[in-house]
């Protein structure tokens, strides 16, 4: 961990964030709000700083610190913002500073895909359940904030529940990059280019391995592409009915994007599908206690109408009455 950043410089940077988060969060007292995040403010400016001074020969690019402080900064705000709607907008802000991140990690496809699905289509359908389930305010409330929204529910355990968990994922990141096996790695990137043949094809052809007329062999019985990713090895035919087998180039391997598709479609078919089924279940709950709202609404909107009705017609049966009097 010491190349990264010293241990003592985390954890003090992590226990000073939790403190400058909890006084942050929603309280009756607001003046402790500001107190909250100028102390979250150093806590960060501590990791960045430890970061740095870790890594003197090589220091970030000046795009680092701006996204990594408009993404702290959103990120307080997300979890101290009284209103949702707000604290969903400030959402995006986080997004998008941690998509710059990923930029410069040259991760694009991370970065884009957290715009896309964050951004693009999990915050729009918080934003839905957010205003079909908020009730609107009456006439004698002006915030229109529930006691959720003014007061946080158990401030210091979340705080420190969240911090700790944050402190231990940093150590086990920082510890376990040096222990990882990238063999697996590499035979599941061998066999998914063994389902691409159009991608071998179209690399052996740029390297100059490919003659004239030559094309990847097939199966006659099955019809598959003789591609062996155990031997590393590629059989080409050409016109003739005489075959070749060439060594696996060392330039022919799966970028991140079609790894990460290979391994969704053929590891993982169903997240993408449950999560559709989680957001939907969202949706439909949120639709359901907003018709209940509004049941109750026009309950009430009913009640009044009657009673003002009543009073309407007391009023005119007294005017009556007082106006026989006056004549008789």
């Amino acid at each position: 961990m010491e190349q990264f950043i010293h241990p003592l410089v985390l954890y003090a940077a992590c226990a000073l964030g939790a403190l400058g988060v909890y006084l942050a969060l929603p309280r009756r007292n607001k003046s402790l709000h500001v107190v909250g995040g100028l102390i979250a403010a150093i806590a960060g400016g501590i990791a960045i700083l430890g970061l740095t001074l870790a890594s003197v020969k090589d220091h970030p690019s000046i795009y680092f610190y701006i996204f990594a402080v408009v993404a702290l900064g959103g990120a307080l705000r997300v979890v101290t913002h009284p209103r949702p709607v707000y604290a969903a907008l400030f959402f995006i802000l986080t997004v998008i500073a941690t998509a710059g991140l990923f930029l410069l990690l040259s991760a694009e496809f991370m970065a884009f895909a957290l715009i896309i699905v964050y951004a693009g289509a999990i915050l729009i359908t918080y934003l839905f359940v957010i205003m079909l389930a908020t009730q609107a305010p009456t006439e004698d409330e002006y915030e229109g904030l529930a006691e959720y929204d003014l007061q946080g529910r158990e401030p210091l355990a979340a705080t420190v529940v969240g911090f700790v968990l944050l402190a231990a994922l940093s150590t086990m990141v920082f510890r376990g990059v040096g222990q990882v096996d990238a063999s697996h790695a590499t035979r599941n990137t061998d066999q998914a280019m063994a389902i691409m043949p159009g991608r071998v094809e179209t690399l052996l052809r740029r390297e100059g391995v490919l003659q004239p007329g030559e094309r990847i062999a097939q199966d006659q019985a099955t019809g598959r592409f003789l591609i062996d990713p155990v031997a590393r090895t590629v059989t080409l035919a050409s016109g003739t009915d005489s075959n070749r087998t060439i060594p696996w180039p060392a330039s022919l391997g799966v970028r991140n994007v079609e790894g990460l598709g290979v391994t969704l479609i053929g590891r993982h078919p169903g997240t993408i599908e449950i999560a559709g089924v989680i957001l939907l279940m969202a949706m439909l709950g949120a639709v359901v206690l907003s018709r209940k709202q509004v049941q109750v609404d026009e309950a009430e909107k009913g009640r009044q109408v009657r009673t003002l009705a009543q009073s309407l017609a007391q009023s005119t049966a007294d005017a009556r009455s007082v106006g026989r009097g006056g004549t008789a």
